[in-house]
């Protein structure tokens, strides 16, 4: 289904800043809430890479389109406890349940405390506790399960459950059985829980929603979330044009770098706001500058550093455009530190690389450096410096 991207821009009157500047995809969240409206029980699984603005549309468009349409929207990143996600969801839907059941301020505190006794005239009334539910399980799943339909009855609304970065549900030890115990929720509150997914890997989010035998194959429809439009680009140009008189940045010239940086908004942001305490108009200038900057070599050698010398070797051959199972990239591995480079020796460097967030691995094959940037970096370091 092809979905329109509408970006608006905020007041320019009121702009003071280029962190003023703000994008809203109003018309991009109501195409998702159609969708989960015509298909109840079936998630929608948005892929982006990181820092494109998932998140940010997460928060500032699709949770208030949500609230406008009579839902309760619930945002849980499972990056919050990796290595226990089912608890960051229930923090997320408790959270959520307090603040319906107990109302804010400390009139909404005292309506909610439980009366004892009330005296009037000398005289007294015992008043018992008001019948209660029976306590939330303590097993994360069975928890999951009572939180969600808890939240549904106490709202009297549908609830949106909005998951970070769900891909990272397949790495875990015990993952296919909490992806189980998720899907199985949905499926049986399907007309009380409508949900959103997002990932930052193609690869890990395809693998869990289209693995035959798995217990998400075929549950969510995968999409791809659409990067910022010309519009965000435009907003940029105009606001240097409104602190720089007779200055001017061409569109065209931040479209072509965006695309470059891999479509991010917060790093093009810096870039344009790094132009224009300098006065400068030529972005790939700009750009060579970041790049060389001595803070951002610092941090890619760190980077580069923390892992092993192998995984160094097999990320150069990447950057560089060399297949890294082929035979010409085995001959050049197989003299870091007198290792015999194999196949296998490869492959599980390449499952260390993406599991550190440093490699991905396209749907249309191959492996892709995240960050485009640090593959630039690492397109120019020779082998000899870093093993």
């Amino acid at each position: 289904m092809a979905i329109a991207v509408v970006s608006t821009i905020g007041d320019n009157r009121r702009m003071h800043t280029f962190d003023d500047i703000e994008v809203s995809r109003p018309e991009l969240a109501k195409s998702y809430l159609g969708l989960l409206a015509a298909q109840p029980g079936r998630p929608l699984a948005l892929f982006a890479a990181r820092r494109v603005g998932k998140t940010y549309f997460l928060d500032r468009d699709l949770t208030p389109a949500a609230q406008a349409a009579g839902l309760v929207a619930v945002y849980a990143d499972v990056w919050l406890h990796k290595a226990a996600p089912l608890a960051a969801i229930n923090h997320a839907l408790e959270e959520a349940l307090d603040d319906i059941v107990i109302p804010a301020g400390a009139l909404g505190r005292l309506a909610r405390t439980p009366v004892r006794k009330v005296g009037a005239l000398g005289a007294s009334l015992e008043v018992g506790d008001a019948p209660e539910r029976r306590p939330l399980p303590g097993e994360p799943e069975l928890r999951f399960d009572a939180l969600a339909a808890r939240l549904a009855a106490r709202s009297g609304k549908q609830v949106l459950l909005m998951l970070d970065e769900i891909q990272s549900l397949g790495e875990l030890r015990n993952g296919s059985d909490v992806i189980a115990s998720l899907r199985a929720v949905l499926q049986k509150r399907r007309r009380e829980i409508a949900a959103v997914f997002t990932g930052s890997s193609q690869d890990g989010l395809a693998a869990m929603m289209s693995a035959a035998g798995g217990p998400m194959y075929q549950f969510a429809q995968l999409i791809d979330f659409p990067a910022l439009g010309v519009e965000y680009l435009q907003a940029l140009a105009a606001h240097f044009s409104r602190v720089h008189r007779g200055r001017q940045l061409i569109v065209e010239d931040l479209q072509r770098v965006f695309a470059e940086i891999g479509f991010k908004p917060a790093l093009m942001k810096d870039l344009v706001k790094a132009m224009s305490a300098e006065g400068l108009t030529d972005v790939d200038l700009a750009l060579q500058r970041f790049r060389h900057d001595d803070r951002q070599l610092a941090g890619w050698r760190a980077l580069l550093l923390s892992v092993q010398p192998f995984d160094r070797a097999v990320l150069l051959m990447i950057a560089q455009g060399q297949p890294p199972l082929g035979r010409e990239t085995l001959a050049r591995l197989a003299g870091v530190q007198g290792v015999k480079a194999t196949v296998a020796k490869v492959r599980v460097s390449l499952d260390r690389l993406r599991k550190a967030g440093i490699l991905s691995k396209p749907l249309a094959g191959g492996y892709a450096i995240e960050d485009r940037l640090f593959a630039g970096y690492l397109s120019e370091v020779e082998l000899k410096q870093v093993v």
